[in-house]
C-alpha cells in the first residue's frame, strides 16, 4: 500500500457527498470508534462533521444528539 494512504484521512462531509481534503486510507467512526476505509465510507453526518461505519450507528449518533 502506498504510505500515503496508510493513515487517517481528513474529510469534509457534504449533504450528499465528501471531499477528501488531506489523503489517507481511512477515518473513524464516531459511535464504535472503529477504522472505516475510504471506499467503504457511506454513512456521515454533515451538521456535526462525523462518519459512521454502518446504519446502527448512524441511528446511535442521531439518537444521542437528539436526546
Amino acid at each position: 500500500m502506498n504510505s500515503l494512504f496508510s493513515g487517517e484521512a481528513q474529510i469534509h462531509y457534504g449533504p450528499s457527498d465528501f471531499t477528501i481534503m488531506e489523503p489517507g486510507g481511512y477515518v473513524i467512526c464516531a459511535i464504535t470508534g472503529e477504522r472505516i476505509t475510504i471506499d467503504q465510507l457511506r454513512y456521515w453526518n454533515a451538521e456535526r462533521q462525523e462518519a459512521y461505519k454502518d446504519a446502527s450507528a448512524s441511528l446511535e449518533a442521531w439518537k444521542k444528539a437528539n436526546a
